[in-house]
């Protein structure tokens, strides 16, 4: 491919269009703020979410989502969970039979309880859409430090496509036909890390924390497998490994929102701290709703939902956690 569209200039979606541009893939970039998009070009730089990396020149700063997609081979879709029917909605139309769209996006659609693949079947059907996950931080993605992703698709060619687009030396790229496991795998691991935080700031320890990544993966696995994904799927990068990084690293935005939950932060003292989109916070919720629809027992993501809905505070969820009856683990 020679050109690709990036839609969204957050963290995740700028590092990204430094990934390809760094290949010599011309990137046409759709930024909305327009002071941001003034300032891009102004600086070489995204000073807001990826200060002191500086933009190659084949980076493109559009005015229009038009101008953005025309002549583009495929499309990176880096705007928030909530974001994404709102936006592909607003773009259909110069959306071409023969572009890939690529979602980075992790979450569930908190109105519908959709998973992104689904949202867009709905907007576009039979569109071609491949999603990239991973554990894979923004900030040292733009810093061309080593990192690994995984891609998925009901067409796997399609998904074989996108793999050489974005594969690098620095960037290895992977592909499995497991989908459903990989978009719950990347909602959920949010949602974890968020609780991981929360005990954090709650001051537990290590041994706390390994336990919620561990019974956390355990109720990915139901949700995943009761929606129809292979439960081994989440061994993989989308699954476990994003699953540690996002619980224990401090470039983590959920984590860093649940060490404000359990300092004592209301939610929107917490999401105003952080200061970018908080995607565990929408995502508790909605995988919340989905697993009683489903039956399936997730007391952790219960336990964050119960406290970004103000049910309960940090430590009460806590407690009411280390209460629970005596079980088998493999239940």
């Amino acid at each position: 491919m020679k050109k690709v569209a990036v839609i969204g200039a957050g963290s995740w979606g700028s590092a990204l269009a430094l990934v390809l541009a760094r290949k010599g893939i011309d990137i046409n970039l759709w930024c909305r703020n327009q002071k941001q998009r003034n300032e891009i070009r102004l600086t070489g730089e995204n000073k807001k979410y990826l200060p002191g990396i500086e933009f190659p020149k084949n980076i493109f700063l559009k005015d229009s989502v038009q101008e953005t997609l025309d002549g583009v081979e495929a499309i990176v879709m880096g705007v928030p969970t909530q974001s994404f029917r709102d936006t592909l909605d607003s773009i259909k139309e110069f959306i071409t039979s023969e572009m890939i769209l690529i979602n980075v996006a992790k979450g569930i659609e908190q109105k519908t309880l959709l998973r992104l693949s689904e949202v867009a079947n709905q907007i576009i059907p039979n569109i071609r859409y491949v999603v990239l996950s991973g554990p894979s931080h923004a900030e040292e993605v733009a810093k061309n430090l080593p990192t690994t992703v995984t891609m998925s698709s009901k067409n796997m060619e399609d998904a074989e496509t996108i793999q050489k687009l974005f594969f690098t030396d620095r960037f290895r790229t992977y592909t499995t036909d497991d989908m459903v496991a990989v978009e719950v795998a990347g909602a959920i691991k949010n949602v974890i890390a968020l609780v991981a935080g929360v005990s954090d700031g709650l001051g537990f320890g290590d041994n706390s924390k390994a336990a919620i990544m561990t019974r956390g993966l355990a109720e990915m696995v139901r949700l995943g497998v009761a929606l129809g994904a292979e439960k081994e799927s989440f061994l993989g990068l989308a699954g476990v490994g994003d699953l540690i990084v996002t619980c224990t690293s401090m470039h983590s935005r959920n984590r860093r929102c649940g060490i404000a939950l359990g300092k004592g932060l209301s939610v929107e003292e917490a999401k105003k701290e952080i200061g970018m989109v908080v995607e565990g916070l929408s995502t508790a919720v909605a995988i919340k709703h989905l697993a009683d629809k489903l039956n399936v027992s997730m007391p952790i993501v219960d336990s964050a939902s119960n406290v970004i809905n103000g049910l309960e505070t940090s430590e009460e969820a806590a407690e009411r956690l280390l209460k629970r009856e005596m079980k088998n683990e493999a239940v």
